[in-house]
């Protein structure tokens, strides 16, 4: 059996749209099977595909396509602003969403610390580490550390911060609790956290709820349960002068930045909007009290 390469991407992206999944992914996979860039896969259409990487291929399409397995999982990667991350089944797939959160801090601590030759954030669950290594290398003059609960998902992000270079201390334990240990404090707080109410879980695609960590989905009854928990811990890890950034999920921007303006009646709260019109993150810059 021998089939050319432009003949395995058409009948795999084909085989995809029949069962309701993006035809988009078949080339993926297959530059995944591959091993070649999309330029590679482009000049190489009308070579033979080898044995190895049709059956490859062939088990993931079902894999994708019958039990819903993510892709990201099964070539063990994602791009998040502009670099590959990998990702496993330990760590939430980073979204495109997240990039917004990561493009907001990095403005608002632009223009919150100017002259401040080292701004020390945290990356609160940091599962793959996406918001942590961005940051670290979008601006040499964060120090940054990353906590999470999961020694597997550290190892992931740890794995991440060393392929592309970024200097992060991680460090283990449930949200805020070992810089409270460590009586560290830092200018700046980030965090995507659990926010998905747990009678919506039901409603996510399988691909969601059947196979990305449920620890990093579900935030309790409402999906606020984390942000209420961040009120008790956040006022003793921050520095008097500093940021909260949190992403949210849909719906939920006026009650985050409510229990941030109860917490911080002195700070100025942000609700954002992100490109689909939906609330998505909200900002706190604290300023000290006269």
């Amino acid at each position: 059996m021998s089939y050319k390469i432009y003949e395995v991407l058409h009948w795999a992206s084909s085989f995809l749209e029949e069962h309701g999944k993006e035809a988009r992914v078949a080339e993926l996979l297959l530059l995944h099977h591959l091993q070649m860039t999309r330029a590679q896969l482009f000049a190489c259409l009308r070579e033979k595909i080898s044995e190895k990487a049709y059956q490859g291929l062939i088990e993931d399409l079902h894999q994708h396509a019958k039990e819903h397995t993510p892709v990201q999982y099964l070539i063990g990667a994602e791009e998040f602003y502009g670099r590959s991350f990998l990702v496993n089944r330990e760590v939430l797939i980073p979204r495109p969403e997240t990039e917004e959160l990561v493009e907001g801090v990095l403005k608002r601590i632009q223009r919150f610390f100017p002259n401040q030759t080292a701004v020390d954030v945290v990356d609160v669950g940091t599962g793959s580490g996406a918001i942590a290594v961005t940051l670290a290398l979008e601006n040499h003059t964060l120090r940054m550390s990353a906590i999470d609960i999961s020694q597997k998902s550290l190892l992931v992000a740890q794995e991440n911060a060393r392929r592309l270079g970024a200097e992060i201390e991680f460090w283990l334990g449930d949200l805020l609790q070992p810089l409270i240990q460590a009586k560290r404090k830092v200018d700046v707080v980030v965090s995507n956290p659990p926010y998905i109410p747990e009678l919506d879980i039901a409603l996510l695609s399988p691909i969601v709820k059947d196979h990305e960590p449920r620890k990093a989905l579900v935030g309790g009854k409402d999906g606020l349960d984390f942000y209420r928990r961040f009120m008790a811990e956040l006022p003793l890890v921050l520095k008097s002068r500093s940021i909260v950034a949190f992403e949210v999920g849909a719906g939920q921007g006026e009650a985050v930045a409510q229990l941030l303006q109860r917490t911080f009646p002195q700070a100025a709260v942000d609700v954002v909007f992100d490109i689909n019109g939906k609330d998505r993150n909200v900002y706190a810059e604290i300023e000290p009290p006269l």
